[in-house]
């Protein structure tokens, strides 16, 4: 797949998740086990996260289903603020952010500056460490890096 300017410029590897935004999780999952099943699902509890410059904490029921090597993730938000609820408060639902795994999660967001991409909710897990970025010029769809170990 090629990657649109500017991300092209940057040395990034594969797209390996794409995530969803939903109002029902047990509804996504329904309509969609036939196609990314069987999901795993997970309760996610998160506690000062990084959100738009102050610490949050946010609640997220979550689903994880695959096609091929994409890892296709459903996240319904429970309670607290992030841009999972900031997405559901604009009154969209549906594709929220693609995913590049990379090994060093700070370098990524510095070159994803570097083309306007400026981090929105980040936080450092101790075994992963994970941010969302946004660029103003885009559709709404975020960029999501995770550093694993």
């Amino acid at each position: 797949m090629e990657l649109p300017q500017p991300l092209a410029k940057l040395d990034l590897p594969r797209i390996d998740q794409v995530g969803y935004v939903v109002r029902d999780l047990a509804v996504a999952v329904a309509r969609y086990e036939p196609l990314f099943g069987p999901f795993t699902r997970l309760d996610t509890p998160l506690t000062g996260v990084w959100y738009r410059g102050v610490p949050a904490d946010v609640h997220l029921s979550i689903a994880f289903g695959h096609t091929g090597d994409i890892e296709i993730e459903f996240i319904q938000p429970v309670s607290g603020t992030s841009p999972h609820t900031e997405f559901l408060a604009a009154g969209r639902e549906g594709i929220h952010h693609v995913r590049y795994r990379v090994p060093d999660a700070h370098a990524t967001i510095a070159a994803l500056g570097t083309v306007g991409f400026a981090p929105i909710w980040r936080h450092d897990l101790g075994h992963a460490v994970f941010a969302y970025l946004e660029h103003s010029s885009r559709d709404g769809v975020l960029v999501e890096v995770l550093q694993l170990g």
